[in-house]
């Protein structure tokens, strides 16, 4: 396979960031990197490019980091409590997911990715529960939050 050496314009997800040299195969070079200017072909020119790239891409990163942190300090002050329909002796209709605490966030002021709240599986119990929202490849965070019932709970009748 015919392959080109190419210097990144910009950052391309699962290949590299800005000022990264690479190896990529011809046709994705010619038909889709080169023509979109997201990268250049590697030249004695375009070497000299290479510091400025990467100052700028460190920049860049240390701007997106101290976002990201904000964020978290930000998330974690956040009490969040989902509010479900429930049945006789609290048994919950549905589940809550990921969307349903992103939605949560989002009605707090803040906005994250979708992609960035993990939840192992779906919940389905009623109580205290906590996800990992990973913002940043060095910046996660413990975010706690309640399931609650939208309607009272009547004990009495759970007991008989």
């Amino acid at each position: 396979m015919a392959t080109n050496e190419i210097l990144l314009i910009q950052p391309v997800e699962g290949l590299g960031g800005e000022g990264d040299q690479v190896v990529v195969r011809a046709g994705y070079a010619r038909n889709y990197l080169l023509p979109n200017k997201i990268a250049v072909p590697v030249s004695r020119a375009n070497r000299k490019h290479i510091e400025a790239l990467k100052k700028a891409r460190e920049v860049r990163e240390a701007r997106d980091l101290e976002a990201h942190q904000q964020l978290a300090d930000k998330i974690g002050q956040l009490h969040i409590a989902i509010a479900v329909k429930t049945g006789d002796g609290g048994k919950m209709f549905g589940a809550v997911t990921a969307a349903n605490l992103l939605e949560k966030i989002t009605e707090a002021g803040l906005e994250v990715d979708k992609k960035k709240v993990h939840l192992a599986a779906p919940i389905k119990t009623l109580g205290k529960h906590s996800t990992v929202i990973k913002l940043h490849p060095e910046v996660s965070i413990e975010l706690e939050f309640d399931v609650v019932s939208e309607n009272p709970i009547d004990i009495a009748q759970e007991e008989e």
